[in-house]
């Protein structure tokens, strides 16, 4: 059996918890749709970049920032009292870019095989 690191274990309960903060605790209708797609921790567990994305305009991404923002400190006490952990680490949120580079890569995709059709006729 693999073992893992424990930096990529808190991780996990970290990304774990802040969903369940978001979806159920925190009621900033900015955040509403916010997703944690992915929580990366530096080896001495003080820092963690949480990564999240939205289905939205830019607009609405600039709300989600702000919204997390102004929400980070309950989030933080709400996860730090979820978890047993000596020092709860300083979180950042960053919006994660590649479910809209994805995204855009679709559309290309969708481009390309389009006008393969309509050239082979």
């Amino acid at each position: 059996m693999k073992t893992y690191p424990r930096s990529e274990r808190v991780s996990s309960k970290i990304r774990e918890q802040i969903s369940r903060v978001l979806l159920r605790d925190v009621k900033d209708p900015r955040i509403k749709n916010v997703t944690i797609t992915a929580v990366k921790m530096n080896n001495d567990l003080k820092k963690a970049r949480v990564y999240y994305c939205l289905a939205g305009d830019d607009i609405q991404k600039q709300n989600a920032s702000k919204g997390l923002k102004s929400a980070l400190g309950f989030i933080k006490r709400e996860v730090a009292g979820r978890l047993d952990l000596r020092y709860m680490p300083d979180i950042q949120f960053l919006f994660d870019e590649s479910m809209d580079t994805g995204s855009k890569m679709d559309q290309l995709f969708e481009k390309i095989k389009h006008a393969t059709k309509t050239q082979e006729f």
